[in-house]
């Protein structure tokens, strides 16, 4: 049998056992999916089972050791990513900030009418404790970089958009930090208007355009 034959035959039996073994019944929909930690063990097994394949003499039993090697890798940082995701949305339950899953990334969606006075950036102060439940979590899972940005709708001028969003990714950013999580971890910036979300022609539109993000990416 050739290589490639036996690369593929191995890699799919690999990969159809984790997508089997980690399929659950999402609580919110009833609907049965496969977890983030299932897919990257997959695509873990099929790279490790090609690799592994490539280099042994024998191929049945490199891409054996590979497919194992990669799907163990792969659903590490899928698992990782998982339980936080697991832990924040407990913490952030009712609080008004979403919680996206984007591959192995988590994106935390925090509306600007309930982080920020209008036109300011100094946090309000019965937001602290979102944040603070935000941090309990961030010091947990270390393993991750933190990309805090902030975005505007588009009423007044750019400059003051650009500046505004700017300034209250700074202060979640420090905020963070002042409460124990690595300064090295931290990244802000601020987009003002430019990468909106819903159409800034409409007042809900715009309300749903200002707010900070805080992206969560595995290191």
């Amino acid at each position: 049998m050739s290589f490639s034959r036996i690369a593929f035959r191995y890699l799919i039996s690999s990969f159809l056992l984790v997508l089997l073994a980690c399929t659950t019944t999402d609580p919110y929909t009833g609907e049965e999916k496969t977890s983030d930690t299932a897919k990257g063990a997959g695509i873990g097994a099929i790279s490790g089972a090609l690799l592994g394949a490539a280099v042994s003499k024998d191929k049945k039993k490199g891409a054996l050791v590979g497919a194992a090697a990669g799907a163990a890798v792969g659903g590490g940082i899928g698992y990782y990513m998982d339980k936080q995701e697991e832990e924040l949305r407990k913490q952030l339950e009712g609080t008004g900030v979403r919680v996206k899953r984007e591959g192995d990334n988590l994106r935390l969606v925090m509306p600007g009418n309930i982080t920020f006075p209008a036109g300011q950036s100094a946090i309000r102060p019965d937001f602290y404790n979102v944040l603070n439940s935000v941090c309990i979590v961030l010091k947990k899972y270390e393993k991750t970089a933190i990309k805090v940005t902030g975005h505007t709708d588009s009423t007044g001028n750019a400059g003051s958009n650009q500046k505004l969003s700017e300034a209250r990714a700074e202060s979640v950013g420090k905020y963070l930090i002042s409460q124990g999580v690595k300064s090295g971890r931290v990244q802000t910036s601020g987009y003002g208007d430019r990468q909106p979300v819903a159409s800034n022609s409409t007042s809900d539109g715009r309300e749903q355009n200002r707010r900070v993000e805080l992206e969560l990416l595995p290191l």
